[in-house]
């Protein structure tokens, strides 16, 4: 509006600049996940919400003498502005990481180092996507990926999955209905170890399939990678990014099998994209960080570092069997996810509850998880729940389900008493809500 040739703002009561923001500050939510942070944090409230790694675990010597050593031996570069791309060094360190998962003949000029692998991934879609693009994401799929997709007005359609992961007919008709409706889909983003939210890992046998789907309609592949080194029992199959170097870019980070507070993570991408991600690094940021990266390479130059993640595995396999055993003795009407790996359970409950009502009556009774709904862009999930057991103790864990118990009875008892629909029945789907090909838009 103007007056006299003079801008006025036409705001509100309570942000005068609202009128002013660009059409894609929409975008920008409040995850259900970091909301429940504060509450989560309470020193009496069990926490089977955040995906927060056991870093207690990791020996707090083996990082100050890192730092120590950084400081004394390479302090002014350590506190200096540094190369888009990241250090060389430590680039050199992720290649080695990589090669874990059959990740091998890369160059350290392919690797982008970023802050956390969450900054990669907005790079990825501040390079692709435009308003009203694709992308393809398994149902359910990371919240924060999620968020980022929305920020840059995409739509993010899901693509139905079971214990095996990705379903490749799913993934075919999801394409043909988008493709026939005019749609223009511009990658695959995917999670295909120990998934975030559902625990599943893609099998061996369809990552070649789901490739060739996408190379076969030019889709890019988006593998986000975070929880791969942490198994329990079996290692999980060879990363996409090993049978596809050109369709795929591959993202990592440090902040599951080190530490997050060091936002260190990377993207390994194919040539061209790789010097278009350094462009948006060096327009966002300049550079990350020079002092985090050279502590991390030097924890990995002079520490165990493959012993401190096998230390990893080992905590948290614990945590997750205390999971798995409490719920088959506290709430065993459900069903659930029993990842081999990473940091979550997802729990499926009967069609009447709705985990995002029932979670402040969960908070008052002491425990905390995420909603299912934090995981769909379609509103569904309403009767599903992820529970992370990466950082309560065994014993928490245990009381948190038990308390959780609590609360799912009691919902279902007063249905039962008010509406008579309480009675509890056995999921159609078990563990993983899938989405029919009519439910696609």
């Amino acid at each position: 509006m103007t007056t006299d040739g003079v801008p006025q703002r036409t705001g509100n009561n309570l942000d005068p600049w609202y009128a002013n923001y660009a059409e894609r500050a929409a975008g920008f939510a409040a995850s259900e996940v970091r909301a429940l942070f504060a509450v989560a944090s309470r020193p009496e409230v069990v926490s089977l919400a955040g995906g927060m790694p056991f870093v207690s675990a990791l020996p707090q010597e083996l990082v100050r003498s890192a730092m120590d050593r950084v400081m004394v031996e390479q302090g002014p570069v350590a506190l200096q502005y540094g190369g888009g791309a990241g250090i060389p060094e430590l680039r050199e360190h992720i290649l080695d990481v990589m090669s874990l998962e059959g990740i091998r003949g890369a160059s350290v000029d392919d690797v982008v180092t970023s802050t956390g692998s969450q900054q990669a991934l907005d790079f990825v879609a501040k390079l692709f996507l435009d308003p009203g693009d694709v992308v393809l994401a398994e149902a359910p799929s990371y919240v924060g990926a999620m968020g980022v997709f929305r920020s840059y007005q995409a739509s993010v359609v899901h693509v139905a999955m079971d214990d095996d992961g990705l379903i490749p007919e799913a993934l075919r008709q999801t394409i043909a209905h988008l493709r026939g409706q005019g749609r223009r889909i511009k990658f695959l983003y995917t999670i295909p170890n120990f998934h975030n939210p559902a625990g599943v890992t893609l099998s061996a046998a369809r990552r070649p399939e789901i490739l060739e789907i996408c190379r076969a309609n030019e889709i890019l592949v988006l593998e986000d990678n975070p929880y791969g080194l942490l198994h329990f029992d079996e290692p999980a199959p060879n990363a996409l990014r090993s049978l596809d170097p050109e369709g795929v870019i591959y993202l990592g980070s440090f902040s599951k099998t080190l530490a997050p507070g060091f936002r260190v993570g990377w993207a390994l991408a194919p040539h061209a994209i790789r010097e278009k991600l350094i462009l948006a690094a060096e327009s966002a940021i300049l550079s990350p960080s020079s002092f985090s990266q050279l502590v991390v390479s030097e924890y990995l130059s002079t520490a165990d570092w493959r012993g401190q993640i096998d230390t990893f595995r080992g905590v948290y396999r614990e945590r997750k069997d205390a999971m798995i055993e409490a719920l088959s003795e506290y709430l065993p009407q459900l069903s659930w996810t029993n990842p081999n790996g990473g940091f979550y359970v997802w729990v499926t409950m009967p069609d009447v509850l709705d985990s995002k009502a029932m979670l402040p009556r969960a908070v008052r009774e002491l425990v905390a998880y995420t909603p299912g709904t934090a995981f769909f862009a379609d509103g569904r999930g309403r009767h599903a729940m992820r529970l992370s057991f990466c950082y309560p103790t065994p014993d928490a864990i245990r009381l948190g389900v038990r308390r959780l118990a609590t609360v799912v009875n009691g919902e279902l008892d007063l249905l039962d008493t008010f509406a008579g629909t309480g009675t509890l029945q056995a999921p159609v789907t078990p563990g993983i809500e899938q989405a029919p090909p009519s439910d696609l838009k």
